[in-house]
């Protein structure tokens, strides 16, 4: 939809446009216009035609747009950020890893409307359809090493759920080692990868990706999910504004992640803990136990006839025994 990008910006808002106001907003012919509301209806974009009103889109489009991302941050991350947005790309995680360091930004992050190749924990693949969700990496330098990064991921998760229960979202589960859920239901994903010496700084690209307005008629995916949409009809969801709270509450609770480590989050996560309590097995090694919360060092605790085995992500994962 890259040509026609423009043309879906004006009717985004839902109301009728005449092809000779479209045109002229578009510096180019009603028969251009016509032809690109042609390819957008191939597409699967629904337009509705009424002589003598225009055109208007029947369904809700909801655009990424860089600048209205950026002006809702405050200025020490805008100053810090460079943000790319595309249209498809392969990989948000894969875009950054390939990238160079960009002078006088700390961070670089990619947003993408559509993942091609989108992975989640152990090279799985993400879903990916356009349009539909949050598809976000976040590049940066974290001092101490990789030493320094034990509970990454669990506090991304934390930043995560602040983040969309500032827009209106109920309480947020966090599952061990990087999932958000609603209702058991996996909300959002969490992906850490690392680049560098063991020693020093660390290059981290956090990847982040959020059900936002799927719904079932988009994705068959092999476990209990839900959307942004589904878990807060009430609440009308923006993109743009989801990827904005996202960055601003990551990078404030990386601020003080990188200062303290992360017993100062284990308690927020803890608090958080979808499994806490319940009757859980391990894969692949099928130990069976309670849910006991985590170490300090972020390692989830499984409660075996009183013995606490600790498991490290990257190992192991959790579902609920049936």
């Amino acid at each position: 939809m890259m040509k026609e990008k423009p043309l879906l910006s004006i009717l985004a808002d839902g109301e009728w446009h005449s092809g000779e106001d479209l045109a002229q907003a578009l510096g180019v012919s009603r028969t251009a216009v016509w032809k690109q509301l042609n390819r957008l209806m191939e597409q699967g974009v629904g337009v509705e035609r009424l002589r003598g009103k225009g055109y208007r889109l029947t369904d809700r489009i909801d655009l990424l747009d860089a600048e209205r991302i950026v002006t809702q941050l405050p200025d020490r991350h805008r100053q810090a950020l460079h943000l790319d947005v595309f249209d498809t790309i392969d990989s948000t995680n894969a875009y950054l890893m390939q990238g160079a360091d960009l002078p006088g930004k700390l961070v670089r992050a990619c947003l993408a409307d559509r993942q091609e190749q989108g992975r989640g924990r152990r090279g799985r693949p993400w879903s990916s359809p356009p349009g539909e969700n949050v598809y976000l990496s976040m590049a940066l330098r974290l001092q101490g090493g990789f030493a320094a990064l034990e509970g990454l991921s669990l506090v991304v998760g934390v930043a995560v759920a602040r983040a969309l229960e500032s827009l209106g979202l109920e309480r947020a589960a966090l599952k061990w080692p990087n999932d958000v859920l609603v209702d058991n239901r996996k909300l959002a994903g969490i992906l850490i990868e690392l680049q560098g010496e063991l020693e020093g700084a660390a290059g981290v690209i956090i990847g982040i990706g959020i059900n936002t307005h799927m719904s079932d008629r988009d994705q068959a995916i092999d476990q209990p999910w839900i959307s942004l949409d589904g878990a807060a009809p009430d609440v009308e969801w923006h993109r743009n504004d989801v990827v904005a709270a996202v960055i601003r509450e990551t990078l404030d609770v990386l601020d003080s992640f990188e200062g303290s480590g992360f017993a100062a989050w284990r308690d927020q996560w803890q608090s958080r803990d979808a499994f806490f309590g319940q009757r859980l097995r391990t894969e692949p090694d099928g130990d069976e136990g309670l849910g006991a919360g985590i170490d300090a060092s972020g390692a989830y605790l499984l409660d075996i006839d009183g013995r606490h085995k600790p498991l490290r992500a990257g190992e192991l994962s959790l579902r609920r025994r049936v």
